[in-house]
């Protein structure tokens, strides 16, 4: 049976907030016009985003413990803010992928904030029924925890020894597949999907890139959904702290843009936090960490891996 703290009115106050959220983002994004996205603006909205999700965590704290004690109110505010820092830390790798998407099909800088947002309602739609589908199975089949942990290490393996290297989409079997059934034109028509050519439907890269932004946010739900079971299955938590994640993914797009050199060794802080929750999923019938314990980890793995960053400069290349 699920278990979980979310009643009709904390789900109802979560969806009021993320609703009001977007609203207030797409309103202004629309009233500034398409633009390209100052550095100054985008750390203020990552500073808005990241201080909307510790409201939202302390107001929960706030409503558990008048109603269900102090003990239970620290236990669910730990697991979000948590299970939020993992997810946070992990679309930084996301955005490493779509910076590189832009960047190959030289999407306008006007057009980039219009992909993102449409990107984010992708993922945030398909987190929600993933996070459902992933607490329904593993509240029936406890050995699911087992396979997850499994496959985070793996993940974890398989991100360490790719760190470092040049990544390209010339091989991603999306795009390849593209290429050889669809027509696509190597010019843009504005946002449009679609232009025509002498009668001729073509697509144009603005399907491409978004097509592409679809296919990572699959790839790295299924990577990170399964890390923040580690911490809680209770779905409310795990949703609340996935979307709230999500929702500042645009302005961390634009914050990082031009910087991601300076966090190279980002990938292997983030290979040595898969595989850190991987073992305690695998562990988990034998010693449970607690959780107090996976935030100290997770929180001191991300500051080592940005300072190492900062002080030492990439192979090849030079400090900045």
């Amino acid at each position: 049976m699920i278990q979980t703290i979310g009643n009709p009115w904390l789900w109802g106050g979560f969806i009021a907030v993320v609703i009001a959220a977007l609203l207030i983002d797409l309103v202004l994004m629309r009233h500034g016009g398409p633009h390209k996205v100052t550095f100054k603006e985008a750390l203020l909205w990552s500073i808005g985003w990241v201080a909307l999700a510790l409201a939202f965590n302390a107001g929960l704290w706030y409503y558990l413990n008048e109603t269900a004690g102090t003990a239970v109110a620290n236990e669910i505010g730990l697991q979000f803010l948590t299970g939020y820092l993992i997810e946070k830390a992990l679309a930084v790798d996301n955005i490493f992928v779509f910076l590189l998407i832009m960047g190959y099909f030289a999407v306008p800088e006007t057009a980039r904030q219009r992909v993102l947002i449409i990107g984010i309602l992708g993922a945030i739609a398909l987190r929600t029924v993933m996070i459902f589908a992933g607490t329904v199975l593993v509240s029936q089949f406890h050995w699911l925890l087992y396979v997850f942990g499994a496959f985070l290490l793996f993940t974890g393996w398989k991100m360490w020894f790719a760190a470092g290297q040049e990544p390209s989409l010339d091989d991603n079997p999306a795009l390849k597949f593209m290429r050889r059934h669809l027509r696509i034109t190597h010019e843009y028509n504005g946002n449009r999907l679609l232009a025509e050519k002498n009668g001729v439907r073509w697509f144009t890269p603005m399907f491409v890139v978004l097509v592409l932004i679809a296919v990572t946010d699959v790839i790295f739900a299924v990577d990170s959904i399964p890390a923040i079971f580690a911490i809680t299955t209770d779905p409310f938590v795990v949703l609340t702290s996935n979307v709230f994640a999500v929702l500042g993914l645009r302005a961390m797009f634009f914050l990082l843009a031009g910087m991601a050199d300076r966090f190279h060794l980002l990938p292997y802080g983030l290979a040595v936090i898969l595989g850190f929750i991987g073992a305690k999923m695998l562990l988990i019938d034998v010693f449970k960490i607690p959780v107090p314990v996976s935030l100290g980890v997770v929180a001191a793995i991300l500051v080592v891996t940005v300072v190492l960053s900062l002080k030492l400069p990439p192979k090849g290349g030079h400090k900045a």
